[in-house]
């Protein structure tokens, strides 16, 4: 066995072999062949692939392993790092994109002869993809590595690199230093100001070619990857692997999702030049590339994310494709592009973005950013590389609209008709989803406007409930509508409440305060009646619903009594599987949390990644939370399924020949029921599930039960949204009665 041998946890064997991770503690105590850990801890050793491969398929575990199961055992556990595992599969899926014979031909041999000859045919395919700086390999001044050598990635952020351009070399940068006395002028193209000094920028060339001794380790992984391409296609087993390595590390990249890329490139328009300065995985050049005549430039301080950014739009489009990785502030590798587009969704309130490096760069046209403005840096970098009439896009926070310390560039931003509109998205359009980011549209003026004005959008009011996200269709509509109409004259009709355009000059004072609810009207006497009105008939329907819904009386005069079994019991007997909520899992899927359960709502919660294998709910399944001494009990139905199971939550999973899970979860309902098999040692009241107690019915008298508890459950909720109906029409009164739109009487 190599040193360098890929590795799998012991959770990894058990996705392999298609069962949980109990089974593989039980073969390596029963089985004395069973391969030895080569690494790892004592809590979670790691085995090697080809040991653990080899001892399934001896035993007979092995028949049914999915494939892109075993191409991702292989990537995640490459010796080299998943990244770089990632990356060389990236270049062979290009080439097998590109040239599938020369592949086959490339393929056909030994692991070594693949690595001697792969080097040559990727140098014909990164060539006219990625220009000639993909082909030498040359570093950056500073000797950084790229993303496909051994050493190891800073730490990525969302910011993302512009591809170089074609000819090798080393581009200056672009914050240089103009000759002395000469200060940055408003109204002069940054690149018009000649500079008296020239330092090299700190930037690379996104994909180089992997050389045979790079690529050797990577050679059983590529063959797999080659095969999977057969199955599902070149892009989509990138897509696939890619997929799996954001879900594997969610707290190491900031991902911009598809909806909001695909609103932020349709507000640029088509352009056949487009830039993403802080390119991160992609997502808003991807949203951008709808022709094949297109030039892409990407660039991101991360050397990974640089680079799978480029292979990943090689795949996705034939457009040329510029990659760079470097510190975009510092070392643009694009001084001189005129772009027709930039999209970006930059870092946000950093701190050392080169505030003091970057005093007398040419690109602050309209004003030196101060250091807690880094937002306001980005917005200047990309009106310096657009061309007269181009379009920019950014994703911004909705503080740089108000900070004094940005009021002067807002500004001047406004006077001289950069900045055409200012968009308030919903909460959670974007991560930090906690907060209404912004979106800001720049137009690089070719003149100054004679009357400049300055749209205004607030699509707060299409966020979604918990973590569905916003309405995205109806927020794509509203501010698309708006922002066309915005742009024919005499055509803009103002939106109370959604949309306003807006005299610049009533926005210079001593604040320049550009967010969108300060200065939209609210909405029409009119439109706020109608809205109560259909809530308070909504609210009615819900009422008169609960008493539909209300149970009858029993007809007993007196208590039935009937023979108890507990949990414990029916678990030992077969009649139902109990499982734990765990602390991490592998899937990117939503998290059923003990308060979500308790409140009725959809799964809601995260979990960090670990080799623990998640627990995923199945229709039918009964939940139950296990702190805090409530009677509660969950009936898994087809809207929640497939979640994974929280922290302090035991799922039960009745045999459904056995027990009716409507009938369960009843009966775990009753206070008496709860009281007697809670603990309360200490601070918090903890509840043991297995002292619950169930009658011992027959099957069909369990049904009967149960679908008196399902209607239990309806009326439950149906109350829940009656309160929430309830409250919207008293915040509907108060904020009608406030602003004038409902009268007294």
């Amino acid at each position: 066995m190599q040193d360098n041998a890929t590795e799998v946890t012991a959770a990894g064997i058990a996705r392999l072999a298609g069962v949980g991770r109990a089974a593989v503690s039980n073969w390596r105590r029963r089985h004395s062949d069973f391969p030895r850990p080569v690494g790892g801890t004592e809590t979670s050793p790691s085995f090697a692939l080809t040991e653990v491969e080899a001892w399934l398929r001896k035993q007979g575990k092995l028949a049914e392993v999915p494939l892109r199961e075993r191409v991702w055992q292989q990537l995640s556990g490459h010796p080299d790092g998943p990244v770089t595992a990632l990356t060389h599969a990236g270049c062979v899926l290009l080439l097998i994109h590109d040239r599938p014979p020369v592949w086959l031909e490339v393929s056909s041999g030994s692991d070594e002869r693949l690595a001697e000859m792969l080097p040559g045919a990727l140098r014909e395919v990164f060539t006219p993809r990625f220009g000639a700086e993909s082909v030498t390999g040359a570093q950056s001044a500073t000797g950084a590595r790229s993303a496909t050598g051994a050493q190891s990635a800073p730490a990525p952020s969302p910011q993302s690199a512009t591809s170089p351009q074609p000819t090798a070399g080393v581009q200056p940068a672009a914050g240089v230093r103009p000759a002395a006395g000469i200060q940055p002028t408003a109204g002069v193209r940054p690149d018009a100001i000649a500079p008296a000094v020239h330092t090299p920028a700190v930037h690379t060339a996104a994909v180089h070619t992997p050389t045979g001794p790079e690529l050797l380790p990577s050679a059983p992984l590529l063959r797999g990857v080659a095969e999977l391409a057969a199955e599902l296609g070149a892009r989509q087993t990138f897509e696939f692997l890619l997929g799996r390595h954001l879900d594997a590390n969610p707290r190491q990249y900031t991902l911009t999702p598809a909806d909001l890329a695909a609103l932020m490139a349709d507000l640029a328009g088509p352009a056949r030049t487009v830039l993403d300065p802080a390119c991160g995985t992609g997502a808003l050049l991807r949203a951008a590339a709808t022709r094949p005549d297109q030039r892409l430039y990407a660039q991101d301080s991360s050397p990974e994310l640089a680079a799978l950014t480029t292979l990943r739009l090689a795949l996705h489009t034939w457009s040329t494709v510029r990659g760079a990785t470097g510190d975009t502030l510092r070392a643009d590798a694009h001084p001189r592009l005129h772009a027709d587009a930039v999209l970006c969704h930059p870092p946000f309130n950093e701190r050392n973005w080169g505030h003091d490096e970057l005093a007398y760069d040419p690109r602050w046209e309209y004003g030196f950013p101060a250091r807690t403005e880094s937002e306001l840096a980005w917005v200047q970098h990309a009106l310096a590389r657009l061309k007269d009439g181009g379009a920019g896009v950014l994703l911004m926070p909705p503080a740089a609209a108000s900070r004094r310390s940005g009021r002067r560039i807002r500004a001047d931003l406004l006077r001289r008709g950069a900045l055409r509109a200012v968009i308030a998205l919903p909460v959670g359009a974007a991560p930090p989803y906690n907060i209404p980011l912004h979106l800001w549209v720049l137009r690089r003026p070719e003149r100054a406007p004679a009357q400049p004005e300055v749209l205004l959008v607030d699509v707060g009011q299409f966020a979604g409930d918990g973590r569905g996200g916003p309405d995205w269709h109806a927020v794509r509509e509203s501010v698309l509508d708006a922002w066309q109409a915005f742009g024919r004259p005499g055509r803009f009709t103002e939106r109370p409440g959604l949309a306003r355009a807006l005299p610049v000059i009533e926005l210079l004072d001593d604040d320049v305060d550009l967010a969108p609810a300060r200065h939209l009207p609210p909405p029409a006497a009119a439109d706020g009646a109608e809205q109560l009105t259909a809530v308070r008939e909504l609210l009615g329907q819900t009422l008169r619903l609960t008493a539909d819904l209300t149970p009858q009386r029993a007809d007993a005069a007196h208590p039935a009594r009937w023979p108890l079994t507990t949990i414990g019991e029916l678990a030992r007997g077969g009649a139902l599987m109990l499982r734990t909520g765990g602390n991490g899992g592998h899937a990117r899927v939503p998290v059923l949390t003990d308060h979500d359960v308790l409140s009725g709502a959809a799964p809601s919660g995260t979990l960090p990644e670990s080799d623990e294998e998640a627990v995923l709910t199945e229709p039918g399944d009964v939940v139950v939370p296990v702190l805090g001494g409530g009677s509660v009990a969950r009936v898994i139905d087809e809207a929640t399924q497939g979640a994974a199971l929280g922290r302090n939550l035991v799922l039960l999973r009745p045999d459904p020949a056995a027990l009716d899970p409507w009938f369960l979860a009843g009966f775990l309902r009753g206070t008496a029921n709860n009281r007697q098999a809670s603990s309360y040692a200490s601070t918090a009241t903890r509840l043991d599930v297995r002292r619950l107690q169930l009658p011992r019915l027959p099957l069909d008298e369990q049904r009967r039960y149960g679908e008196r508890f399902r209607t239990l459950d309806e009326f439950e909720r149906a109350l829940r949204h009656a309160g929430r109906l309830g409250e919207q029409l008293v915040r509907g009164m108060y904020d009608g009665l406030t602003d004038g739109t409902v009268a007294p009487d």
